[in-house]
């Protein structure tokens, strides 16, 4: 289980009157208290500094040639390819940063270059051949005749690649913003903002910025050939920006600061009119506008991400990026569409497979957290790894199995996975050994790349940053690997304890939320590393109206992945002001008072402001007693005990005036229903009793679920269909429920299913008898129905996974909460 979170307040000192003063200027009639308070905490102490922040005109960029003679090296030989009509490759990247950096590029390079012919561009496949640069690419490219490849969020230690890239006669141009090699590699040019001192205002460039500043050195050096103006890529430079969550300081906040500008101008524009009709009608999709950096990194930067990462190409996400042509726009997007909801969805699955695997971990003796599946598919790997890195405060590795087509019998390639670096320390003999794949998250400031690294005469491959990594493995090391990067990440924490903590920067109450706080929020903007969203603490509040529902898809179908709606309360106002809980279900909330850390948002689609839960927990001043399970202010709420995998004690007959024993519930609910009328029983035996002191108990005593693949329970109810065709025997409904381990409802949806593939199912008395006479008339809809049959089961052992975990203070809350 998780550990509690830590929470913790940003030291707030008051502003001085001058900052306040200048705020309002900005935002008249606001009391700019709010903001000031934020701008001096995050080190905005001169009047300067302020303009700067927040006025993009009053920034001066730095020049491209800031990168000295590495942009002139690439200038030269973009000059040389345009004077000789040589063929360039663009070799891009597959997340958002290089999706955006690889269109930047295309858009950008297709004005001195004619696009198709002269100008080609290749993307690898995440699912296929990962991050980097690989010689079967190169070996394509130079078929095509290609002499130069200009790379871009990519290259910069492929060493070996670029050497082959110029035994075939190819010059290559890096552009990257990932781990430096030791020694400048044998490239044309290598533009990397690494080399910088880390306070220069370029140092923090992304992949997409750092290929936009090589074509912004172009515009200058060939001034009179472009026909559509530079700034035209800008919009596309802060989706990749705000999508690869870099620092937004320097000129990556000024690049934010006016892409996000023209990304909205262009969305307001008829669609007709639109330069980027893909990225409008995605912005469609997800029901944003384009003027707010959260419109990109809930929006916009997932959907292009869950490409590859569902599909493996994302190549198609260029030609949406940068069509003119709306119908085809239009269809690509509704496949990134479809990704992104098939990506909700896996995550959903991975993520609650994750959490029952943790129940088996101690954490109080586990620094890193590294799991292993074979059911696990690669895409999802990172985003779950990264939400289990936050709730427990913990570093996350999570590896993959599945398939095991790739195995150490043949020669690693440097590929990177994060940072475009890989390393391959052993060769790897010819061994048909299965490897498993995996990403990795950090947290708390831990350096996972050098944790990783050091392990590397346990990998096959691995590349990153100190906040992610990638990585694969043979399955037989992975005991090893796990054991040795633990000790490792002790020894260096000492006595330091890892947990999960979340920071609130600003103290308030729900009368201070609404348009003008939310408008003090905006000047802060746009807020990433460095700058996050500001967290607000909200203390001895109260929650209602609270409802929660699956997500539904863009045709309208229903997506795995749940939202709670509810609205909070404080005694500042009479008033209620509405929120949204991403990923948790109703009964989570607190009942009675509670404190909450939530960010202030405005939803484009209900055009309402609202705040976005972040954490929740019981206010001290919370009139709720959990400490026994009873609640004062309710005399009949069942106390209820937690015997949750323990043994259940053995109780003799009581003697006659003694306490009853507690009713035992041992089958793992999959609703609160279910649980409701337990403790519906209890209180009917309490009023029933003599008095208080015999109020019954209930203790819920169930255990850990251990779970089958949904695939399996579905073959186990065919075959056991089969079977009893075959013997003509009859079974009870109770005897498929216990052989099955599915719940009535479930069992129904399989039922239906079997009938798709020929079963008929009849009732005796309380029997069931089954026949089979199969069909071909229903074989179209049979794979529908069993897809409804797993998703049934995959929702109920996500339940049961909720109830095996659910603390007890929330089930006391929902008994003292219900009029029974």
């Amino acid at each position: 289980m998780p550990e509690q979170q830590q929470w913790t307040i940003a030291a707030t000192e008051q502003p001085p009157e001058w900052l306040i003063e200048a705020v309002k200027q900005h935002i008249p009639g606001s009391s700019g208290i709010y903001a000031a308070k934020l701008l001096w905490q995050r080190g905005i102490k001169d009047d300067q500094q302020l303009t700067a922040f927040i006025n993009h005109k009053a920034y001066q960029p730095a020049s491209p040639f800031e990168f000295g003679q590495e942009m002139h090296l690439a200038i030269a030989r973009l000059q040389q390819a345009y004077n000789a009509r040589e063929k360039i490759a663009i070799w891009g990247d597959f997340d958002a940063d290089g999706i955006t950096a690889t269109s930047v590029l295309w858009d950008g390079l297709g004005q001195f270059f004619k696009q198709n012919t002269q100008l080609i561009y290749y993307i690898p496949n995440r699912l296929k051949e990962s991050h980097g640069l690989n010689n079967q690419g190169i070996d394509n490219l130079a078929k095509e005749g290609c002499k130069l490849i200009v790379t871009c969020d990519t290259g910069s230690t492929n060493i070996e690649e670029i050497i082959y890239a110029k035994q075939l006669g190819i010059d290559v141009i890096v552009t990257d913003h990932h781990t430096l090699p030791t020694e400048r590699p044998p490239v044309a040019a290598i533009i990397n903002p690494r080399y910088f001192p880390r306070e220069h205002q370029l140092f923090h460039l992304s992949g997409v910025a750092v290929a936009y500043k090589l074509v912004e050195a172009l515009y200058q050096t060939l001034p009179n050939v472009a026909k559509h103006p530079l700034e035209d890529l800008l919009d596309l430079v802060a989706v990749g920006l705000i999508a690869d969550l870099v620092q937004l300081s320097g000129d990556c906040r000024y690049l934010a600061q006016v892409g996000i500008q023209r990304l909205q101008a262009d969305f307001q524009q008829p669609v007709a009119a639109r330069r980027r009709p893909g990225v409008g009608r995605l912005l469609e999709l997800c029901q944003k506008s384009g003027d707010r950096p959260t419109d990109i990194s809930f929006g916009l930067g997932p959907r292009i991400n869950a490409v590859s990462r569902i599909q493996g190409d994302a190549s198609f996400c260029v030609e949406l990026l940068t069509s003119r042509d709306a119908k085809r726009c239009n269809e690509l997007a509704e496949v990134t569409e479809l990704a992104n909801a098939r990506r909700k969805s896996l995550q959903k699955d991975v993520q609650a497979q994750v959490a029952q695997k943790l129940t088996q971990l101690d954490l109080s003796t586990t620094s890193v957290i590294v799991l292993e599946d074979a059911q696990w598919p690669a895409g999802v790997l990172g985003l779950v790894a990264g939400q289990i890195a936050q709730e427990t405060g913990r570093p996350t590795i999570l590896l993959s199995t599945q398939g095991s087509g790739e195995s150490a019998c043949r020669e690693p390639s440097r590929m990177g996975v994060g940072s475009g670096e890989d390393f391959a320390p052993i060769p790897y003999s010819l061994l048909p050994t299965p490897l498993a794949r995996g990403s990795a998250r950090s947290v708390n400031s831990v350096d996972l790349y050098q944790l990783v690294k050091d392990q590397a005469h346990l990998l096959h491959r691995f590349g990153g940053h100190p906040f992610a990594a990638g990585l694969s493995l043979l399955v037989e090391n992975i005991p090893l690997f796990t054991a040795a990067i633990n000790q490792q990440l002790r020894q260096s924490l000492g006595s330091t304890t890892l947990t999960s903590t979340v920071q609130a920067d600003l103290t308030l109450t729900v009368a201070d939320l609404g348009k003008d706080l939310f408008l003090e929020m905006k000047l802060l903007e746009p807020c990433g590393m460095g700058n996050p969203v500001p967290k607000l603490l909200i203390q001895n509040c109260w929650f209602e109206n609270s409802w929660h529902r699956n997500q539904q898809d863009w045709q309208g179908k229903k997506v795995q992945y749940i939202k709670t709606e509810f609205d909070i309360r404080d005694d500042s106002s009479r008033s209620a002001f509405p929120g949204i809980w991403w990923g948790h279900y109703k009964d989570e909330l607190p009942v009675g008072r509670c404190d909450c850390i939530a960010e202030l948002d405005y939803n484009t689609f209900k055009k309402r402001y609202e705040i976005r839960l972040i954490a929740v927990r019981p206010s001290v001043n919370s009139a709720l007693n959990t400490q026994h399970g009873l609640n004062p202010s309710y005399p009949l709420t069942p106390v209820i005990l937690d015997w949750r995998n323990f043994p259940t004690p053995h109780y003799p007959l009581s003697p006659e005036g003694a306490p009853p024993p507690p009713l035992l519930l041992e089958d793992c609910p999959t609703n609160w229903d279910d649980l409701r009328a337990w403790l519906r029983r209890c209180l009917r035996i309490s009023r029933s009793a003599s008095g208080l002191d015999n109020q019954q108990q209930l203790a819920i005593a169930w255990s850990k679920p251990n779970h089958q693949p949904p695939n399996q329970i579905w073959l186990t109810l065919v075959g056991i269909a089969k079977y009893l065709s075959r013997t003509n025997q009859l079974v009870t409904r109770v005897q498929l429920l216990e052989k099955i381990g599915i719940s009535d409802q479930t069992l129904l949806v399989g039922i239906k299913a079997l009938k798709y593939l020929g079963f008929t199912v009849k009732r005796q008395d309380r029997y069931l008898q089954i026949t089979w006479h199969p069909s071909d008339s229903a074989e179209n809809f049979a794979e529908a129905a069993v897809a409804q049959f797993l998703a049934a089961v995959r929702e109920e052992q996500f339940q049961r996974q909720y109830f095996a975990e659910v603390p007890l203070s929330t089930i006391v809350a929902i008994a003292s909460s219900d009029n029974y």
